[in-house]
């Protein structure tokens, strides 16, 4: 079984991803039993028999939204996010979006091109679990959470931005 950071431990990763053969269509996807993260697409078609399990979660791919899970977010107990690449940053947004717009509040998980460098900034996108990339030290990556000390920005996690959170010559910023 695979490991995962999660809530800044490393922990066994229980779930299974899913993923569609090419052509494949998600209506006619097989789901199998036990603890499984489907495609959005495979959500949204098959909706009604799997929002009775509370073993599926969902993950988004990085060209997909966010509000398509409007009606279903509070009831998933995972939602996971893809990084195609490394370079694609649109996984922070649906994070963001998931956590500020949705109010969702289960585990958000970082799959795909996941690497350490990244992790810091994921976090504070509203990431709680990281699927760090199969050929990366997870021990390592563990260690990219606590690569700043203070971050300047605003985010999910600290909602004010460091000049109205420090004091100066006796001054609150």
């Amino acid at each position: 079984m695979p490991n995962i950071i999660k809530d800044r431990q490393i922990v066994a990763d229980n779930w299974n991803v899913l993923r569609l053969e090419e052509g494949q269509a998600p209506e006619s996807a097989a789901v199998p039993a036990g603890k499984v993260l489907v495609p959005l697409a495979v959500w949204l078609a098959q909706r009604a028999s799997l929002s009775s399990r509370a073993d599926v979660g969902v993950w988004i791919d990085s060209d997909e939204r966010a509000e398509d899970l409007t009606d279903d977010a509070a009831k998933l107990p995972l939602i996971a996010v893809n990084f195609p690449k490394f370079a694609d940053g649109r996984g922070y947004s649906i994070a963001y979006n998931l956590r500020t717009r949705l109010k969702y509040t289960g585990e958000l998980r970082a799959i795909g091109d996941v690497l350490r460098d990244q992790l810091f900034y994921m976090q504070r996108a509203g990431f709680d679990a990281f699927a760090v990339r199969e050929d990366k030290d997870i021990n390592d990556a563990l260690k990219g959470l606590s690569d700043f000390s203070q971050p300047y920005q605003n985010a999910t996690d600290i909602k004010a931005p460091l000049f109205r959170r420090v004091h100066r010559n006796g001054a609150s910023a």
